[in-house]
Order: structure tokens, then sequence, then C-alpha cells
């Protein structure tokens, strides 16, 4: 099968994608002086629905009527909002936005073993499983080998962002296993709809009535978190899922950090340590290495040589 190529434009989407992901633990961090965390994800997937809801009439997406597709969704919202929303929001009240950004990047070498693990036709390889290795090598830098030896406040923040990328990774197989059939944005918005309908109680009874009497900065975050964050960025995910494959989708996680570090440092006084700049690069090259092409290319590259060389001596 021909991978699909990653066009200039694809590369801009692809980029602006990085930053509006990477944006929201930004914003999350803004949120988070006057709202507890499962709040903020209440109000990150309801205001986020509107548009969805709007772009998915434009475009005259059907909306499924069975229980068991509405069943799918609650359970995708689960997955891939409710859960991971709220463990990255509550560790980014214990660790910095750069560094949640950082550990969150191991969605992509741990969604490429659970696919590999779940589904029949996402084959396990060993460059998944090297992938995957190079990415519990990164988190083990970022956190520090005595972690494994003393409790720290920290070291459970980031877990809990770990454990939120593994929420992602199990809602990419459950959305190809059950939700293949339907519209792309009606799977956003059935799955925004989803976690909703799971976070409004919850929040209700863990935070207490949301407050309207925020500051302006507040609502601002949280408005941004939803529309831009959420509602825009999943129509681009599914523009650039549909023009430049999955593969190249992958690479967001490369751009994510970058983005959200250097608005930390920037607008928050953050300063990642050296520690964690190290841990992103091993992250970074367990991405690569799952992704594949770095190293056909050397592999070309390698042959390349060697065939020139080849010629050079006269052998055949």
């Amino acid at each position: 099968m021909t991978q699909a190529s990653l066009t200039p434009a694809a590369a801009l989407m692809l980029l602006a994608l990085g930053a509006l992901w990477g944006g929201s633990f930004f914003l999350a961090e803004i949120a988070l002086r006057e709202v507890p965390p499962m709040t903020i994800t209440l109000h990150r997937v309801f205001w986020a629905i509107p548009l969805l809801a709007l772009v998915v009439r434009a475009r005259g997406a059907a909306i499924p009527r069975a229980p068991r597709v509405w069943g799918a969704y609650l359970v995708m919202g689960a997955l891939n909002n409710a859960l991971p929303f709220t463990l990255i929001f509550w560790g980014q009240t214990r660790i910095e936005s750069g560094l949640a950004a950082i550990l969150n990047g191991t969605t992509a070498v741990f969604g490429a073993v659970v696919a590999g693990l779940l589904l029949a036709d996402e084959r396990l390889t060993g460059r998944k499983i090297a992938g995957a290795a190079l990415g519990l090598a990164g988190v083990a830098v970022v956190m520090g080998w005595e972690a494994l030896a003393s409790f720290d406040p920290r070291n459970t923040a980031q877990l809990a962002v770990i454990a939120a990328a593994l929420c992602y990774a199990l809602a990419s197989v459950w959305a190809k296993r059950t939700l293949s059939a339907q519209a792309p944005q009606m799977n956003a918005l059935g799955m925004l709809a989803g976690s909703c309908v799971l976070m409004a109680p919850l929040a209700l009874i863990v935070d207490g009535p949301p407050r309207v009497d925020l500051g302006a900065g507040t609502w601002a975050a949280l408005l941004a978190l939803a529309v831009c964050s959420t509602s825009l960025a999943y129509l681009l995910y599914f523009a650039i899922l549909r023009r430049a494959g999955a593969a190249n989708l992958m690479l967001v996680t490369l751009i994510i950090p970058p983005f959200a570090v250097a608005l930390g440092a920037a607008f928050l006084g953050e300063a990642p340590g050296t520690r964690a700049l190290a841990g992103f690069a091993v992250i970074a090259t367990g991405i690569l290495v799952t992704d594949g092409r770095v190293l056909r290319a050397l592999r070309r590259g390698d042959m390349s040589a060697h065939i020139n060389h080849s010629e050079h001596e006269g052998r055949p």
C-alpha cells in the first residue's frame, strides 16, 4: 500500500494542529487558577459540542439512531476525553504544562503497541516494540530513577499524564473496532456528547456546581480550550487524516511539546529542566522509530552507498 504523502498544505495543517493541542496545556494552566480539573474537562467538552454540531449538520452527516453506536460513543468519550483530559488537568496541578506535554508524547508509541496487541490487522513488529521501549526509557529519564524508590506528588502527577496517554491509545483501538462505519465528524460529536454525559454528574459531585463568577482570562482560556483546542483541532485532525494518512498524522506528537514548552516559558515562567528535555529527545526518538520512515531512509542510504561503492570497484 502506498503511504500518503505529506504535502506542504498538509504540513501546515499539521503544524497548526500541534499548536492547538500544544496550546491546550497552556490554556489549562490558566484555567486551573480558578477552576478544578473535572470542571475544566466539563467546560472543554460542553462548549466544543455546538460548533461540531453545526459542522455535522452543514455536511449532512447521518446521525446514528442505534443504541449500540451511542453506547460506543459513551465508551469513546470516556477513553478519549473524560479520563485523559481530567488526568492531564489534575497532573498539571502538580507539574508544569510543558512537562505534561512531553509525557503526553508517549501516546504515539504506546498506541502502536496497543494496536498491535488488540487489532488483527495491526501487526506488532520489533520496530514498534523498540519504539515503545524508547518511549518508556524517555519517561524514566524525565521522572528520574529515584522515582522508583520514593513517593513524591510530582511522580503521581507524571504517572497520571502517562495513564492519559494510554487512554488515548485504547481509544484509537476502540474507535477502529466500533466506529469506523460512522462519519468522522459525527464520531467527534458523538464522543464529546458521551463525555459530557459522563462528566456533568461527576464534576457536580466532586467539584460542586460550576462557578460563573470567573475572571475574563479564565473564561477566555476555557472557551479557547473548547473551541480551538477541541472543536477546531478535531476538524483539522480529520482533514489531515484524509489528506496525509495516519502515519503522517502521528508526527503531531513531535510538534505538541515544543509549543507547550515555549508557551509555558514565555507566559508562565516555566523552565523545563535538562532531564525533561533529554527525556523528550528519547521519547521523540521512540516516535521516529515507531514511524519507521527515518530507519527506512537510512537503510536506503546505506544500500545506495553500497551499490555505488560496488560499482566503483567493478563488483557485480
